[in-house]
């Protein structure tokens, strides 16, 4: 069974950096699509970026375009979410989530809280 721990979180004021980490065990991520969520709450999940272990196909969502990077590490088994001058609009919480079939993302950690102050 493969398990995703999110950490990293945190409060930050705006134009700050936090870094977020997806840890998986049970498996190896390499090969398989990533992603990263946010929910604010009151509001819909939302799609942040999706990563390929190639690294040729990295998106993101024009929200955080320019201002975050995802990453990963194969020998960690753990994928990153580098968030740069970030706004009080990202506040939320973080879920990455794997692709681990052919369904979309079926697996997901239990998601870490970025508060930004303004």
């Amino acid at each position: 069974q493969v398990q995703l721990v999110e950490s990293g979180g945190g409060l930050v004021q705006a134009g700050g950096s936090l870094r977020l980490s997806c840890a998986a065990s049970g498996r190896i991520l390499s090969g398989y699509a990533m992603g990263w969520f946010r929910q604010a709450p009151g509001k819909e999940r939302e799609f942040v970026g999706s990563f390929d272990w190639s690294g040729s196909d990295t998106y993101y969502a024009d929200s955080v375009k320019g201002r975050f990077t995802i990453s990963g590490d194969y020998a960690k088994n753990t994928v990153y979410l580098q968030m740069n001058s970030l706004k009080p609009e990202d506040t939320a919480a973080y879920y990455c989530a794997a692709e681990l079939g052919a369904g979309g993302y079926d697996t997901w950690g239990q998601g870490t809280q970025v508060t930004v102050s303004s």
